[in-house]
């Protein structure tokens, strides 16, 4: 009879036998573990992700995309071994190199967000509660068919990142995170899966990542490593804006940018480096530095650049389209439309003020 009873509530009563969920902390030491535990990735003090395949709408990269990341905190999103259109990277502050027309700037907001917050060769659960982060069971969800945990980790400036773990496997196959896509658009929340696994110097590492925006489905990213190097010679150097001898207007681009808080130091700037040098076309290094402000949140010196800007060079298409873009982004949309039809006029084969047009009258998204 009780043998019975045993059976009849192993097959009937499951839930009087079913196993509690595990805690936050049991199930991130078990997916530690099975990276190949935490001494083995506390070994690691460099990665260098080579021969990237990387596809990003229209832009993409056959081979050539290349990562680092070194301990304590340092990132780079290029090569300094040969020639980078642009590069990113973080050294303790963030970066970006822009090679034509040459300049670097130090960026604040959502691009700084995306260098620092992943600088890191442990990943966001090793060691969380030292490096400040708060660690959360969301709950469960079925990610590609499979069960997984959803463990929300919360940064010290607030950004939260949601890490799905394999309940049998105690991988982290997907991740979830809401963030700008680029400079200027809404904040959107977007899923990352991860997939073909490989060990690298004892540790797990995905090979092959795709984002996909959760609200659309669009995928908005993928990449398919080549290789993943431990422990490479890397020199501190290189996680640093590269060093070269600048030019008059690219003195001005980053000169302008640097008192992007300051409208007035701005104007102050433009107006004596152009009486300084008055046969010279400043025209390209407003626009640039203009874009740039507006990027790091700093619409009042970018407008006052650009319209002057646009003053200077009433007949050229990209002042009057810079000028556009920084109305469109304040919510000044009378005074956008105006300056892309005037881009337009200009410039009847102009490609991207039709489509600045449409953007205006797109209807505008929810907030998520």
């Amino acid at each position: 009879m009780l043998r019975f009873i045993g059976i009849l509530l192993i097959t009937v009563g499951s839930q009087a036998l079913a196993a509690p969920a595990p805690d936050v902390d049991t199930i991130i030491a078990r997916h530690i573990a099975a990276r190949g535990g935490a001494d083995k990735i506390r070994a690691i003090k460099s990665l260098m992700f080579e021969h990237g395949k990387y596809a990003e709408g229209t832009s993409y990269s056959d081979g050539n995309a290349t990562m680092m990341l070194m301990r304590p905190y340092y990132k780079l999103v290029g090569d300094p071994r040969r020639k980078n259109d642009i590069m990113e990277g973080y050294d303790g502050s963030a970066w970006e190199y822009y090679a034509e027309p040459g300049f670097v700037i130090r960026t604040t907001g959502a691009p700084s967000k995306a260098a620092r917050h992943f600088a890191d060769v442990d990943g966001p659960l090793l060691d969380y509660k030292a490096k400040g982060y708060a660690a959360d069971l969301i709950g469960t969800e079925v990610i590609a068919g499979r069960p997984a945990y959803d463990v929300r980790i919360t940064m010290p400036d607030g950004y939260q990142t949601d890490n799905f773990i394999d309940e049998q496997s105690y991988a982290v196959i997907a991740s979830q995170q809401t963030a700008k896509v680029h400079a200027f658009g809404n904040e959107v929340k977007s899923r990352t899966q991860y997939s073909d696994f490989r060990p690298v110097a004892g540790v797990l590492f995905p090979f092959k990542s795709s984002e996909v925006a959760i609200a659309s489905g669009k995928e908005l990213g993928s990449m398919q490593w080549g290789s993943i190097t431990a422990n490479a010679d890397v020199p501190v150097s290189w996680f640093s804006p590269p060093v070269f001898d600048h030019s008059p207007t690219q003195t001005l681009i980053e000169q302008l940018y640097g008192q992007r808080e300051d409208p007035s130091a701005v104007m102050w700037t433009y107006r004596i480096f152009r009486r300084a040098h008055p046969g010279m076309d400043t025209s390209d290094a407003a626009e640039i530095a203009g874009y740039q402000m507006l990027k790091m949140e700093q619409p009042a010196s970018a407008i006052a650049l650009l319209e002057q800007n646009l003053k200077d060079y009433p007949n050229q298409a990209d002042a009057a389209f810079g000028l556009g873009r920084a109305y469109a982004t304040t919510g000044r949309k009378a005074e956008a439309r105006t300056m892309f039809e005037r881009t337009l006029t200009i410039d009847p084969k102009n490609k991207r003020a039709p489509d600045a047009l449409k953007d205006l009258d797109a209807p505008k998204p929810e907030p998520k």
